[in-house]
This record gives structure tokens, C-alpha cells and sequence, in this order.
């Protein structure tokens, strides 16, 4: 995994700036050749070009084993018409990016059991879900990429602090912040909880679950699987799988599907816990489980997504009858 922080430059006003200066070149060229109103011509695909420069030389960036082993920054600079972004990168270990800690202060939310966070803010849904939700759905449902484009580190980690301390004015926050960055703060919630939403207990279960060729019996499955959640991983669980059906709705216009959701979203719910990566180690090379892993995670997710609406009643009172009858 590499990650890179692009140091005090915001790329959509480094985009602008590079706008501006395309355009002050059309105004000077049109007064030079006849005497008329200056036109401002904008380049709407100068950020495309920009970020495209900057992934290019990240990708032939080649990781020596060297490389890997440092726990250094590596300085780089990218140059387009006079604007300089300078970034920085260095290359941590995918054991190391995936690990969550559980929080020491559990006063906050981030790193903080979810039965805690909804315990001691009385609500089925933590308030942090149901806030981000509820701007996503307000201004952003319509953004290209929402969920898949991520927002500036230095705004999440804003949020993260105005909800971990739980800051009167979050409210104006969400209202005022880029909604990529409110869109990255949520995803930053799931990963950071001490375990995966779906739970570290039932994760082999739905490995097994997903697998299942005959369509009855995976039915029965993974509605069962559903119902052996905590509730408040489940009533969270389904608020988030309304909400992601609601965004790929827009596909046409923020070009998310349900594939792309889930590509984004299913490792972060359901990911094994350390002590399962460990037994499968020895099998084959850690790279393939994982990538194997992932395939299935996702596929969990879209199997919930592509299911008819499911009700939180209607899975209790099936283990009610379950109770019953045994």
C-alpha cells in the first residue's frame, strides 16, 4: 500500500489556478489579434491532466526491496505550467494499513465498539452514521465518484476530532465541508472500528455462506447470519444498505454502481480478524488469500444489496420463530 500526502496544496485550487492562467493566455491572444471582449476559455480537464501526471510518476515508481523496507518519506515533485505539488510517499505493509486498534479514550467514537457508541448515545444507529448519511443524501448523491474519490486528510481528520469530542457547531461542519471529505470520514469510521461491522465471529460463516451454489440454501444462510448480528450492527448494517442502494440509484449521474459500492465498502465491513489471517497463512502466499478474500467480501455486500429490502422486525421475528420451534 502506498500512501501520499500532498503537502499545504489543495489540488482543486491548484486546478483553478492553472484554469486562471489558461485563460489569462486566450484574453491576451484575442486582444493582440482584433480589438473584442475577452473571452474566458476554461479547460474543465486541466485537474484530469494534473492528477493524471501525478499517478503516472507514482506508478513507475519502483518498489525495491530497499524501498520497502524503509520507514522513510520519499520527496517528489510534479511541475505543469509553472505549478509545482509537491508530495510525499512511502510504502507501509498491507498487515500493518488493515490492523485496527481499539481506542483508548472511549469517550469518542472512532476505535470505539459500536454497542458502546449506541449505549451511551441511546439510538440504534451510532449518530455519526446517520449524520454523514444524512448530508450525503442531502447534496451529494449526485457527485461523480462519491465514496470512490477521497476527500482532503486534513478535513477528515477535522470531523473525526469534531465527532470524537462531539463539538456543538458539527452540524455547521457538515454543512460547510467538502462532501468528499464527509464521505471519507464515514468510511474512516467502519475501518477504524475495533472489529468489522459484520463482526469478526461470523466471518468464516459468511465466507461459507457466500460460496453456496444452491440458492435456497444460501438464502437461509445469510438471512440466519443477519439475524446472529448484534442489533445495533445490524440495524447499522441495514441503515447503510438502504442509504448505498439510494447512491447507486443515481448511477446514471455519480457514476457509482452497486459494483463500485461494494468494491469500496465490503472489505471495511467484513474483513477477517487477525488470528483467521494467521491460519491461513501457511496454505499459500498471503497476497492470494487476501485477494481472495476480498473477491468474497465484496460479493457478500452486493448479495445484500441486490437482495429485496430487508426488515429489522421481520429478521426478528423469524428468530422468534426459530426459538419456537426448536
Amino acid at each position: 500500500m502506498t500512501e501520499i500526502l500532498v503537502s499545504d496544496v489543495n489540488l482543486n485550487s491548484v486546478c483553478e489556478r492553472l484554469e486562471q492562467h489558461c485563460c489569462v493566455d486566450q484574453n491576451q491572444h484575442n486582444l493582440s489579434s482584433q480589438p473584442q471582449t475577452p473571452v474566458l476559455k476554461r479547460h474543465s480537464n486541466t485537474g484530469a491532466k494534473l492528477w493524471g501526471r501525478v499517478r503516472s510518476k507514482l506508478l513507475r515508481q519502483k518498489l525495491d526491496p530497499q524501498t520497502v523496507q524503509s520507514k522513510n518519506w520519499h520527496m517528489d515533485v510534479i511541475e505543469m505550467n509553472g505549478i509545482k505539488v509537491e508530495f510525499s510517499m512511502k510504502f507501509t505493509s498491507r498487515d500493518l494499513s488493515l490492523k485496527r486498534t481499539l481506542s483508548k479514550k472511549q469517550s469518542g467514537v472512532f476505535g470505539v465498539k459500536i454497542n458502546v457508541v449506541t449505549k451511551r448515545e441511546r439510538s440504534k444507529v451510532p449518530y455519526i452514521v446517520r449524520q454523514c448519511i444524512e448530508e450525503v443524501e442531502k447534496r451529494g448523491i449526485d457527485e461523480v465518484g462519491i465514496y470512490r474519490i477521497s476527500g482532503v486528510a486534513t478535513d477528515i481528520q477535522a470531523l473525526k476530532l469534531a465527532f470524537d469530542t462531539n463539538t456543538k457547531d458539527i452540524l455547521m461542519m457538515l454543512s460547510d465541508m467538502d462532501i468528499n471529505a464527509i464521505a471519507g470520514t464515514l468510511k474512516l469510521y467502519f475501518r477504524e472500528l475495533p472489529e468489522p461491522l459484520l463482526t469478526d465471529r461470523l466471518y468464516p460463516a459468511f465466507m461459507e455462506g457466500i460460496a453456496l451454489s444452491d440458492p435456497a440454501a444460501k438464502e437461509n444462510c445469510m438471512m440466519h447470519l443477519l439475524r446472529s448480528l448484534p442489533d445495533p450492527n445490524l440495524m447499522t448494517f441495514l441503515t447503510l444498505l438502504e442509504h448505498l442502494k439510494r447512491v447507486a440509484e443515481k448511477e446514471p449521474v455519480n457514476k457509482m454502481s452497486l459494483h463500485n459500492l461494494t468494491t469500496v465498502f465490503g472489505p471495511t465491513l467484513l474483513r477477517p480478524s487477525e488470528s483467521e489471517s494467521a491460519k491461513g497463512q501457511h496454505i499459500t502466499c498471503a497476497s492470494d488469500i487476501w485477494s481472495h478474500d476480498v473477491m468474497a467480501q465484496v460479493q457478500v455486500l452486493l448479495y445484500y444489496l441486490q437482495h429485496p429490502p430487508i426488515s429489522f422486525a421481520e429478521l426478528k421475528r423469524n428468530t422468534l420463530y426459530f426459538s419456537t420451534d426448536v
